[in-house]
């Protein structure tokens, strides 16, 4: 065995059908050291290597409980430093391209929010008032962040519980990095619209007035995902007009506007949970990453289900995509070879205070 690493520069011109493979006989070599994890929006010349495939919390904690040394995480930064998180100190959460990251994520850093919470501090009694909550889809400074200041992380399918354990200890929520998921789910328990405002991150006091920040219940970051904001009311309308009895279901990381209209609104696992229990012969309009729609579509092909993307301009993940094949053989390989590549390490400090964020989350979902 040798330590020398096998550079990325050998791997660039295999083919996919090469790295099938090359993968196969890694993975064996490798067996129950190694778990390979596939996030839903992963290419399927990824997905199909995976050993467990699900959303990012879902795929760290089995991870976490798994027997493998290696956790090879086939999805964004933000995922593999959670897996990092959640894990056993022996284990090592890898990221097969370092370039794979998460542009909703970007919109909010550990310096805007710093910045935020102290210009609140200015008009409020921020620590007595407010409770912040990271999404999932955020950097791991920022769920530590969270941590510090009594607050928690959410994802897409436990935001409303969250909500309430938030407001329950005090009375304003600010909520990042993602608007569109904070805004459809305050509002789905019952918080108007007129209590809700924007931190613009790029304007002093986020671009509000003292009068709007004492007034609001939910101050929602101004970031988003890009690939559920490519889906409009007017593609629900125009789809319906020829299919009218389609179902529509909306990932809450689309627009407020999408979700109203929406027959369901749900996370990656909740629109697969509700399609694929769904009768035979039923037509679906889903409004979330092209990927799994396309997966989607062809495992229900066989009951006569017909699962449509809803924009007519495709869009998928780019940097999810980054993550492919040739990367995923690069790293596996090196593995064999006694080195680890890549590999995701959250500092103790921020990850002591982002597994509380992530505790209290647990604690009540």
């Amino acid at each position: 065995m040798t330590t020398t690493v096998l550079p990325i520069q050998d791997y660039a011109l295999l083919t996919d059908e090469e790295c099938d493979k090359r993968i196969a006989i890694a993975k064996k070599l490798l067996g129950k050291k190694c778990i390979i994890l596939g996030h839903h929006y992963q290419r399927d010349s990824v997905f199909k290597h995976a050993d467990i495939s699900g959303d990012s919390l879902k795929l760290s904690r089995e991870a976490a409980e798994s027997d493998a040394e290696y956790i090879v995480f086939c999805g964004v930064h933000f995922m593999a430093e959670v897996a990092d998180i959640l894990s056993r100190p022996e284990q090592k959460a890898i990221l097969p391209d370092m370039a794979a990251g998460c542009s909703m994520a970007d919109m909010a850093n550990k310096v805007n929010v710093q910045r935020c919470w102290d210009e609140l501090g200015q008009v409020i009694e921020v620590e007595k008032q407010v409770t912040p909550i990271t999404y999932i889809n955020s950097a791991a400074d920022l769920k530590a962040f969270c941590g510090q200041h009594e607050g928690i992380v959410c994802t897409s399918s436990n935001a409303g519980k969250i909500l309430d354990w938030s407001f329950a200890k005090r009375e304003k929520v600010l909520f990042f990095p993602d608007q569109h998921l904070g805004r459809t789910s305050a509002y789905q328990m019952g918080i108007p619209l007129n209590k809700m405002v924007v931190w613009d991150f790029n304007k002093p006091q986020g671009g509000l007035t003292v009068e709007e920040i004492k007034k609001a219940k939910i101050i929602l970051w101004k970031g988003f995902c890009s690939v559920h904001q490519v889906f409009e009311p007017v593609h629900i309308d125009d789809f319906l007009k020829r299919y009218p009895e389609t179902k529509v279901i909306a990932h809450p990381e689309a627009c407020f506007e999408v979700c109203q209209k929406a027959d369901y609104i749900g996370s990656t696992e909740t629109i697969l949970k509700i399609v694929r229990e769904a009768e035979e012969n039923t037509r679906w309009l889903v409004a979330t990453e092209l990927n799994l729609v396309n997966r989607l579509n062809d495992e229900g092909k066989s009951q006569g289900k017909n699962v449509h993307f809803m924009s007519p301009i495709l869009s998928m993940c780019s940097t999810m995509f980054r993550t492919d094949p040739q990367h995923l053989t690069w790293v596996l390989e090196n593995l064999i070879n006694g080195r680890v590549v890549n590999q995701i390490k959250v500092n103790a400090e921020e990850s002591k205070l982002a597994k509380k964020a992530l505790d209290n989350m647990l604690s009540i979902v």
